[in-house]
């Protein structure tokens, strides 16, 4: 029923009260070009629109005035003027006379008319919703997102999928330098807390997307944007407090442009919560800072950021006889007397520098290079009861003449990471063509090692019980084009070649299991886009991906050593940007070949491992659209409908009465965590001048925690709704005095989006034992920002 709502309410998006509409061209000076990509807003109340191919724009009139109409582009001066009765005003913006573009590698994003799927969150967008939670928090409106929380507020280890792939399957780069861990090929935001108060902008292509850095997209592709220019001097303080005793404080200041050539900005955060689970408690600190030197041909830009996190460890969920009865239960640290081990924690300092080169050779070629060092280190701590000294390679000690063969002992387990690299590419803008040639190389070099910290009997303070070390090895090279058929048809393509050369000395368990992996990818990409009008656009894409297994899948013998996995992605879509109106709909087919997932099946050595499957896919629509109905209110939705599909899988099963595993096979099974419909929508109401109220809801329908698509083993479906009121203070003290209010879960759901399952055979019976990580009920966050 709310999968059709939705649809219907996404179809009549067409059904406005009219409007007064104000409509103009903005052009170049110097060149009288046409500009295309202008950001035109309707200033207080910050309605808005981009100019398109032709340089026009088309803006509705709210009844009540008086309004300023402002114009903004990278690279021009902003340009402002009054708006009375007039319903055309022309625009002439004139060149800054510094080059002043982002300063990263631009190539990586999707640009505005490629033929692939994606939606961008402004810094604005991202303001109004940043009180303290996790980045992937802030995408939970993005078509077919779902994410979740170790400790149930968005606070400490989150996750996110998109269109049910996880984010060891999602790209994610800063400033087009790769961000997921070489070896996990995961994300962890608890190591870049509150960065997105440092993002200008956060582009997610969904599915292969356009080449990139780092590991492949495997389902999306997640580009974050720090190096925005301003030019004039600001500082700005932010506070929030909300449930569990959280906190963040941000300071934030920048110099402008100095003598015409330099900027300089920071940022300064804390951020700390104890949770909704028991003793999920986070403390994490963080900073950046960007130096940049700009003239009129060449921009050189320096960024440091930093994070450290503390977390209290809530990675074991709550098992299913908790659910109803503790559901904040945490297991983490818990002796056999019931009591707590308070140090049961996760500990992560991960610092990144970034330093970029843009020169422009001449108005339609340009290149960019980037040197990166990232350096990572920290440990989790565990206390453990009653372990053996062989699990440690120790020989047992003899105490009082008597052999003992376990003891309680506290354990670490250290990651000691350097990754550093270089990339770059070189970018040509004509006519008809648009091209660009790019490419990095990058290597990372991981440590893995333990240490005994403490123990009861007869081990020496900070013995270490393993030392493996990895390395690898990430080239690649790109070539990626759009060429202008007529004034309305373009063809893109992109070509990718990228080599992998992977050595694992060892594993915890398995010191002496050896990997050398070398692989060999060529990801080619085509696509056409077709412009109907001023307005629609329809585009069409082929994707071919591929990506090396990580490290957890090496844990195998060498005869049993996992398969590279491919992905064939087709998509086709269709984009209106209207007076009013803004909709985006498209479907895909993603076809995987040699997929990894968890079958339950146990290797030669003894480790659950993921097994490539020779068929499975992805297939669905997807619709993003808002309509601003009358002149208070403004309508977004989104939808996500899809089938996710194994084609023959076989799950294996422990069998605790025989001490060996049983099979059991299915037939067009559902992949894991992919549920069939996700969706969302936010209603924004403006019934007073500087005040925004919106309302938002989540819906996503049923998950399995395996791919055999029983309901014993899967999370019910669920539907939230949360409240934000963002006002800004009428005074003349600051620039700007923001409040904010969000009230999370408002209807305070008992919810689930993530956990895990285990079955196995005993005493002739199978068993499902599933653990769940719950979010939180009703919560709240409050915030003020003063800007200056």
């Amino acid at each position: 029923m709310r999968q059709l709502l939705c649809l219907l309410l996404l179809c009549s998006t067409g059904m406005l009260h009219a409007q007064t509409i104000l409509t103009g061209t903005v052009t170049d000076k110097k060149s009288g070009h046409p500009l295309e990509g202008v950001s035109v807003t309707l200033l207080p109340n910050n309605t808005g629109t981009r100019t398109n191919i032709n340089g026009h724009y088309r803006l509705a009139l709210p009844a009540k005035g008086p309004y300023t109409l402002q114009a903004s582009y990278l690279g021009y001066k902003t340009f402002s003027t009054a708006v009375n009765s007039d319903t055309h005003i022309d625009i002439i913006l004139e060149e800054t006379g510094l080059f002043v573009k982002p300063v990263e590698i631009t190539s990586l994003r999707a640009g505005e008319h490629a033929p692939f799927t994606q939606s961008t969150l402004t810094a604005e967008e991202i303001k109004k919703q940043n009180l303290g939670q996790d980045l992937p928090m802030l995408l939970n409106q993005q078509p077919g997102v779902v994410v979740n929380s170790d400790a149930g507020t968005g606070i400490g280890y989150t996750g996110i999928r998109v269109r049910g792939s996880d984010i060891t399957r999602i790209n994610v780069t800063a400033n087009g330098i790769p961000v997921n861990d070489a070896e996990s090929q995961g994300t962890y935001f608890v190591d870049m807390p509150d960065f997105a108060s440092s993002v200008s902008s956060i582009q997610l292509q969904r599915g292969v997307g356009t080449s990139t850095n780092g590991a492949g997209a495997f389902g999306a592709s997640l580009n974050l944007s720090t190096n925005d220019f301003r030019d004039k001097a600001y500082g700005e303080i932010s506070s929030s407090f909300g449930s569990f005793n959280s906190w963040k404080n941000t300071v934030r200041a920048g110099s402008g442009l100095i003598n015409g050539h330099f900027t300089i900005d920071a940022r300064l955060s804390k951020i700390s919560s104890d949770g909704y689970i028991d003793r999920a408690s986070s403390d994490l600190k963080s900073f950046y800072t960007s130096a940049a030197y700009i003239s009129k041909n060449t921009a050189i830009r320096f960024n440091i950021f930093s994070g450290t996190e503390k977390t209290y460890q809530a990675w074991n969920g709550v098992p299913q006889d908790s659910l109803k009865t503790h559901r904040t239960y945490n297991s983490a640290g818990q002796r056999s007397d019931g009591t707590y081990y308070n140090n049961e924690t996760d500990n992560y300092q991960q610092d990144n520098y970034q330093l970029f080169l843009n020169q422009s050779l001449s108005s339609k070629l340009n290149f960019n290079v980037a040197l990166h060092y990232t350096r990572g280190k920290g440990y989790y701590e565990q206390y453990r009861e009653q372990d053996t000294y062989a699990a440690y390679g120790i020989a047992d000690p003899v105490i009082n003449g008597t052999p003992v063969t376990n003891t309680d002992l506290i354990r670490q387990l250290w990651l000691d990471n350097n990754f550093y690299g270089s990339i770059y590419s070189i970018n040509y803008k004509g006519d008809r063509l648009n091209w660009s040639l790019g490419g990095g190389w990058n290597r990372y070099e991981g440590g893995h090692y333990g240490k005994i910290i403490w123990a009861q009997y007869a081990i020496d303070k900070d013995h270490k019980y393993y030392d493996l070390n990895a390395t690898k090895r990430d080239v690649n090279v790109y070539w990626k084009g759009e060429y202008k058929l007529t004034s309305a048809l373009r063809l893109f393509a992109d070509l990718q070649y990228r080599n992998v050369k992977y050595n694992i000395d060892g594993f915890e368990d398995n010191p002496t299991l050896i990997q050398h992996n070398n692989y060999n990818f060529f990801n080619p990409k085509a696509g056409i886009t077709y412009s109907l009008n001023d307005q629609q656009e329809v585009y069409a894409s082929f994707a071919i991906g591929n990506k090396e297994p990580n490290r957890d899948d090496f844990e195998a013998a060498l005869q049993q050593t996992p398969k590279a996995e491919t992905l064939r992605d087709v998509e086709a879509g269709y984009t209106l940007h209207g007076n009013n109106v803004v909709l985006s709909a498209n479907v895909y087919y993603m076809d995987y070949k040699n997929q990894l997932v968890q079958t339950g099946k146990l290797n030669n050595v003894g480790a659950y491992t993921r097994t490539n499957i020779p068929k499975s896919y992805r297939t669905g629509i997807e619709l993003q659209g808002s309509t601003r109905l009358g002149n208070i209110f403004v309508l977004g939705l989104n939808a996500a409908l899809s089938q996710n599909k194994v084609k023959d899988f076989t799950t294996y099963i422990d069998n605790y009465d025989t001490g060996l595993q049983d099979t059991a096979t299915y037939k067009n099974s559902t992949i894991a965590f992919s549920p069939s419909f996700v969706g969302g929508y936010t209603l924004t109401a403006k019934p007073v001048k500087h005040l925004e109220i919106s309302l938002l809801g989540k819906y996503v329908s049923r998950q399995y925690m395996d791919n055999t698509g029983v309901k014993e083993r899967s999370l019910d479906g669920y539907y939230t709704n949360d409240l934000r009121f963002n006002y800004v203070v009428p005074q003349k003290l600051f620039k700007e005095l923001g409040l904010s209010f969000m009230l999370n879960n408002i209807f305070d759901k008992k919810y689930s989006p993530n956990g895990y399952t285990y079955m196995y055979t005993e005493s002739g019976k199978l068993v499902n034992s599933n653990g769940y990580y719950p979010m939180a009920g009703t919560n709240f966050f409050a915030g003020i920002n003063i800007s200056f």
